[in-house]
């Protein structure tokens, strides 16, 4: 069965250990390659331009790609991994510093996985981002502090939100106007679902409640 591919940026996002295990795969998005140690991983594969890290590594696998491309690296290493049959993504280092169009880039990355079938989920210093298309996602009791869901669709029918401050009952959500900004956890199980279009969430989140959300979206 596949696990999980995690995909390691060069940005900060609140790095602790991570729990490979079998099944899993990890991929090192061009300076990415560096922050491995502080994850306390090692890279199956290297995927990039290596325009940020310099140099080629020799202690792994390299997929190198030319400067002047039409995708990211982080788009290549997800692309990559998904040709490979991996359907759920967790992409760390990849938001924040000081690139923020990068950070955009990712989140539309996020939606190129959705529209796929895949669930991604880009992971900040104490945040993360998912997309979620025709679907459901739940969260579990421990999770605590803000959420938010915005619509990435013109418009996003039949969007329901139980289990947090404000809930929704089969709404529309428009791209050109946020009311789902700044909701809240109210310590008991929560789902978000919408019934046709697509929905960015947002929503704080430390590395064990991220991890038990993203399993159990794994299961499903």
């Amino acid at each position: 069965m596949k696990g999980i591919c995690y995909i390691i940026g060069p940005c900060e996002s609140g790095r602790t250990k991570l729990d490979i295990k079998n099944g899993d795969y990890v991929i090192a998005a061009d300076g990415g390659y560096e922050m491995l140690d502080s994850y306390g991983v090692t890279c199956d594969i290297l995927v990039g331009d290596l325009d940020s890290l310099g140099y080629t590594p020799s202690s792994c696998k390299v997929l190198r790609h030319p400067v002047r491309k039409d995708e990211t690296d982080s788009f290549l290493a997800a692309k990559y991994a998904y040709e490979l049959g991996y359907r759920v993504f967790v992409m760390l280092g990849c938001c924040g510093g000081q690139r923020p169009d990068h950070t955009a880039a990712n989140i539309s990355l996020l939606a190129w996985l959705a529209l796929r079938g895949a669930h991604g989920y880009l992971v900040g210093d104490g945040f993360a981002y998912t997309a979620l298309k025709d679907g459901e996602i739940s969260f579990s009791p421990e999770n605590h502090g803000d959420i938010s869901v915005f619509s990435m669709s013109e418009i996003s029918c039949g969007v329901w939100e139980s289990g947090l401050s404000y809930t929704l009952d089969g709404a529309s959500l428009c791209y050109d106007f946020p009311l789902g900004v700044s909701n809240s956890f109210m310590g008991k199980e929560a789902k978000i679902k919408v019934e046709k279009g697509m929905l960015l969430i947002y929503w704080q989140t430390d590395r064990d409640s991220l991890m038990r959300t993203v399993e159990n979206r794994l299961l499903v």
